[in-house]
C-alpha cells in the first residue's frame, strides 16, 4: 500500500504530473481517494454522482469486487506473459468476445486502448483491401495519438496539423438539430433526412475514387461531439454504400460498447454487422487498460502468411484480459443491458421535460444511457451557449456549480453529456438531474 497522506495528492500530482487537454497553469483536478456504485469521494470527504462514468468507460459502476478479485487472482496466478504467449485469460477472452460481438467478427487483436484500436483498425483496412483513403465524419472523435486524432473530425484534430497519417477525408454527420442541408426545410421526413446524407456521403465516394478508399470509419453513435443518433435506414445505407463500392465498413464502438446505448453495441439496434469493430473503455469498465479491434476472418486471413509488421508489449496483458472476462461477466449476471435500455427510457423521460421547463434546453438526445443536452440563447436561431470547438463564461459557470453541488459529469462546448453508469437507479438518476435543473437557472437567464 502507497503510505501518502491525502493531503499530500494534489500538491504532489501538480508538482511532478503533466495533464492531457488542460493548459498547465490552469489544471485543478479533483484529488480522488475512493469510489463505489455511482459515485466518488475527493479528500475532504465530498461526494460526487459520476454521471460521466470518469471516462464514458465505467459500465459497470466502480468498485465491483468480482472484477476486482479477478484482477488480484490474475497477479497472483499469472501477472504478466509476453504478446507472443498463450494465456488461459487470452484464451477465455477471444471465446467470450466472439460470443456477444455482431456474427461474424470472430477475430481480435488487443491494444491498449481505443486509440491504438483504432489505428491498427487502419492498419488491418489498408493492408485487405490494398487502398489506402478512409472516410470519417466531421463531428467524430477517434483518439488523441497522431494515426487517431487525424482520423477525428472535429477541432481536437487541428492543434496537431499536419497531421502524419495521409488519406483521411472527412464528411458530414447526420446531425438533424443543426443539418447543414435543412436549414430551411427543417421539417425534412426522416426518410428524405436520412437519403440526404447518404447521397452526400456518395458524392465524396465518388469524388475521391470509390478504387482508392479502403475504409468508412464512424461511430454508430456520436460520442462526445453530441450523441447524435443516426436516423433509421442511415446505418444500414452506410453498409450498403460499402458493400456496393467495395469498401469496408469499420464501427468505433469505444464508447458506444457494451451495454451503453441498450444493446451490446450500437450497430445491433440497426442489425448492422461492420467489417471491422474497435472496442476499449466498457470491455473493462476502466479497471485495467484494454482495447480491441474484432474483424472478419477473412480480414485477419491477409497475415496468414504475410507477416503483421506491428506490436505492442502489452497485447494480451493477462491482467488486462481478466478484468475484461470479470467485466463481461458481470453485464451478463446483473443484466446491465438490459437494464441500460429500461433506466435509459426513463432518463429520456426525464431529459424530455427539460426542454419544455427550460428556455437554454434547445435540445435533448438519448438511446440507452448515454445522453445529451443541447443549451442556446434562442430556442428560435439555435445560437449556442458556447461557440463551436470552445467553452463559454456560461458554460464554465454551469460545470462548477453542478462540480460544487456534486454532480461530475462532461460539458463539451455547449452541450452537456449523461453517461452514468449502467448500474444507476431512477433515483440517483432524479437526484443528477434536479442538480442539473438548479444548474440550468444560470443558462436560462441569458436565453430568450
Amino acid at each position: 500500500m502507497i503510505d501518502l497522506p491525502d493531503s499530500e495528492i494534489l500538491p504532489l500530482s501538480l508538482e511532478h504530473n503533466f495533464w492531457t487537454w488542460s493548459a498547465q497553469s490552469r489544471v485543478n483536478p479533483i484529488p480522488v481517494t475512493r469510489a463505489k456504485g455511482v459515485y466518488f469521494w475527493d479528500t475532504n470527504g465530498k461526494q460526487y454522482l459520476d454521471l460521466n462514468s470518469m471516462v464514458m468507460c465505467v459500465n459497470i459502476g466502480h468498485g465491483d469486487e468480482r472484477v476486482i478479485n479477478a484482477i488480484v487472482d490474475q497477479a497472483r496466478e499469472l501477472p504478466f506473459a509476453g504478446p507472443q504467449m498463450a494465456t488461459k485469460p487470452r484464451a477465455m477472452l477471444g471465446k467470450l468476445l466472439s460470443e456477444i460481438t455482431p456474427s461474424g467478427l470472430t477475430k481480435f487483436l488487443y491494444t491498449l486502448g481505443g486509440a491504438d484500436a483504432n489505428e491498427n483498425a487502419i492498419k488491418f483496412a489498408r493492408a485487405f483491401t490494398g487502398k489506402h483513403k478512409i472516410l470519417a465524419r466531421y463531428r467524430s472523435y477517434h483518439g488523441a495519438s497522431y494515426g487517431a486524432i487525424a482520423l477525428t473530425g472535429d477541432p481536437r484534430r487541428l492543434a496537431w496539423e499536419p497531421t502524419v497519417m495521409p488519406g483521411v477525408v472527412h464528411f458530414l454527420d447526420p446531425y438533424r438539430y443543426r443539418s447543414t442541408f435543412h436549414r430551411t426545410n427543417p421539417n425534412i421526413s426522416e426518410d428524405e433526412f436520412c437519403r440526404d446524407y447518404l447521397n452526400h456521403l456518395e458524392e465524396i465516394i465518388h469524388f475521391e475514387g470509390p478504387e482508392t478508399i479502403a475504409a468508412v470509419m464512424i461511430e454508430p453513435v456520436t460520442g462526445t461531439n453530441g450523441i447524435f443518433i443516426p436516423p433509421q435506414g442511415y446505418l444500414q445505407g452506410v453498409r450498403d454504400l460499402c458493400d456496393q463500392y467495395h469498401i469496408l465498413l469499420i464501427a468505433d464502438e469505444v464508447m458506444s460498447g457494451f451495454g451503453r446505448t441498450g444493446e451490446w453495441f450500437a450497430v445491433n439496434h440497426w442489425n448492422v454487422v461492420p467489417d471491422i469493430m474497435t472496442m476499449a473503455k466498457g470491455l473493462t469498465s476502466g479497471y485495467a487498460p484494454l482495447g480491441a479491434v474484432a474483424m472478419k476472418p477473412e480480414i485477419a486471413a491477409t497475415f496468414n502468411e504475410r507477416v503483421f509488421e506491428g506490436g505492442l508489449t502489452y497485447n494480451g496483458h493477462p491482467i488486462s484480459s481478466a478484468a475484461a472476462i470479470a467485466t463481461i461477466q458481470v453485464i451478463q449476471q446483473d443484466h446491465l443491458v438490459e437494464k441500460s435500455k429500461k433506466t435509459g427510457l426513463v432518463m429520456a423521460e426525464m431529459l424530455a421535460e427539460l426542454v419544455e421547463r427550460h428556455p437554454s434546453v434547445g435540445e435533448v438526445r438519448s438511446i440507452g444511457l448515454f445522453g445529451a443536452i443541447e443549451l442556446v440563447k434562442n430556442k428560435k436561431t439555435k445560437e449556442p451557449v458556447a461557440p463551436f470547438g470552445r467553452s463559454s463564461p456560461e458554460m464554465t459557470y454551469l460545470r462548477k456549480f453542478l462540480l460544487d453541488h456534486g454532480v461530475f459529469l462532461y460539458a463539451h462546448w455547449n452541450i452537456l453529456l449523461l453517461i452514468p453508469p449502467l448500474i444507476i437507479t431512477e433515483d440517483e438518476l432524479a437526484q443528477g438531474i434536479n442538480i442539473i435543473e438548479q444548474g440550468l437557472e444560470s443558462t436560462d437567464k441569458i436565453a430568450n
